[in-house]
């Protein structure tokens, strides 16, 4: 048996390339941060011929600093950012226009447009999703209509689209293979969860011809072998997840009622619900999980749209931190924020608000209010857009939350989860290897190859670094709670224009 797995974690400000061994040990890794193109106020690209370059120098680093070629890799899991959409010449490989983004909001006028139509309530019934500018529909819908000469492409089947695995997938099989998984499908708004294909009712309101759309498969199974030309070899490409539902089954939440956080440029909140989609009443979405077969499992998930990416801002753009793991530092120099809140509406509020116009705000200040306290709310902000989610996933599931397993980079600040606890009541997990995303990835490939034989055997791997349990008074958390639910409601209301 080959000794390793390469997982391929393709995120939404860098790519990066993590081996593991059959213990989920991280054996090697690199990583490469690549441009974030903002060409209008609102608007998000990228360059996927950067996204491709950065994920195969990433690849080709992790092997050489293991000393290793294709020959030792079992197989390659991929995990990616979800609903970026790609559009491509299926003759010549080249992408006729920059990736649209999933934190995009270009499309949002043409989403209220929809909201206002019968077909509203049938995307919510078919694909589990809210109609939002968020997923992929929209943003293939724009670049067919304003691109120049793309329209007439897509109408002669010259064009596919995909999503980021889908680019993946193609560019490392030389462009044999054009596919996805069940999990990155279910967020494009195009796909019927139920009936596990392109609806073509949805396609033909954004007038997107099917023959642009990979063919979907489960998420552990073989999708092709990598062009030997690419990584000096061929290696099966065997598992292929969107990351979260990858951190998912990286954090073996495998029982309905198993959830989990992760904490990245966005937060996602996943709750396991087995073979039922549940519909949720509170803004959440029902999307498929990571499997292995075609026996569907189901997920509720809730997104908060800006995360650590609210760190990148103190760091980059407002230069009050030097690194995101300062953070840390200045949060705990101070007692409290002082009474300030920020709730960083960066790019509109997703669940359980869905306002596609909330803006940043920060409310509170006062002239005692520091750095610190800034950074201190900055943190506070993420853990709780966490609670709002994970309060309405109670309230849909009606299963009461025993812990919270949590992973990604922003969860290995010891503040940050701890203030999560305290505000939520409940206890925290972390792991020890918070890589999750690209080990579910790992194991999704592992088991379609035989290297893992069940998971149980996967299961064995978890194992817990720290718990974090709360740490305050009912009375003190009902009072922090109440401040941020006004200040969410003065986010909301920059977004009502003329009022």
């Amino acid at each position: 048996m080959k000794e390793y797995i390469m997982a391929l974690d393709q995120g939404t400000t860098s790519s990066r390339c993590i081996i593991f061994d059959k213990g989920g040990n991280i054996c090697s890794m690199a990583q490469k941060e690549y441009t974030q193109i903002y060409p209008v106020a609102g608007w998000v690209e990228h360059n996927p011929m950067e996204i491709w370059s950065s994920q195969l120098s990433v690849a080709m680093e992790a092997m050489a600093k293991l000393g290793i070629n294709a020959n030792d890799i079992d197989s390659i899991g991929i995990t990616n950012q979800r609903e970026t959409t790609i559009i491509w010449d299926r003759n010549t490989g080249e992408p006729v226009y920059n990736a649209i983004v999933w934190q995009c909001r270009r499309t949002a006028d043409m989403i209220d447009i929809l909201k206002n139509t019968p077909l509203s309530d049938r995307i919510r019934q078919k694909t589990g999703l809210i109609p939002d500018a968020y997923f992929s529909a929209s943003k293939i819908a724009w670049i067919l209509e304003n691109v120049e000469g793309v329209r007439e492409k897509a109408d002669r089947g010259e064009l596919l689209f995909g999503t980021v695995d889908t680019w993946l997938i193609y560019k490392l099989t030389g462009g044999k293979v054009h596919a996805t998984d069940y999990t990155n499908a279910s967020r494009t708004m195009l796909f019927d969860i139920h009936k596990l294909c392109w609806d073509k009712e949805i396609l033909d309101y954004f007038k997107i011809p099917v023959n642009m759309l990979p063919k979907a498969y489960p998420s552990s199974y073989v999708y092709g072998i990598t062009d030997s030309n690419v990584l000096g070899g061929e290696i099966l490409i065997a598992g292929v997840a969107g990351d979260q539902q990858a951190a998912l089954f990286g954090q073996c939440c495998f029982e309905p009622g198993d959830v989990k956080n992760t904490y990245g440029t966005g937060c996602f909140l996943l709750m396991n619900t087995g073979y039922t989609a549940i519909n949720s009443k509170n803004g959440l979405l029902t999307t498929i999980a990571a499997g292995e077969k075609h026996d569907v499992e189901y997920a509720l998930e809730g997104s908060v749209f800006v995360g650590g990416a609210s760190v990148q801002w103190l760091r980059d753009g407002l230069r009050m931190i030097k690194s995101a793991g300062q953070s840390l530092e200045y949060a705990t120099a101070v007692e409290d924020s002082n009474g300030m809140y920020i709730v960083p509406a960066f790019a509109g509020m997703g669940a359980p608000y869905w306002n596609p116009y909330a803006r940043g705000t920060v409310v509170g200040i006062t002239r005692g209010c520091s750095k610190e306290h800034f950074v201190r709310a900055t943190l506070e902000s993420i853990a709780y857009q966490t609670d709002d989610l994970i309060t309405a996933m109670q309230e849909d599931a009606k299963v009461p939350l025993n812990s919270l397993k949590v992973d990604g980079g922003a969860s290995a600040n010891d503040f940050l989860m701890q203030f999560q606890a305290d505000i939520t009541g409940e206890k925290v997990n972390r792991p020890k290897c918070i890589e999750t995303t690209a080990l579910g990835a790992a194991y999704l490939a592992g088991l379609a190859t035989g290297y893992y034989k069940s998971r149980e055997e996967i299961k064995a791997n978890w194992q817990l670094d720290t718990a974090f349990c709360p740490d305050i008074s009912d009375e003190h958390r009902n009072g922090l709670k109440k401040g941020w639910k006004r200040a969410v409601k003065c986010a909301l209301i920059w977004a009502q224009e003329g009022e």
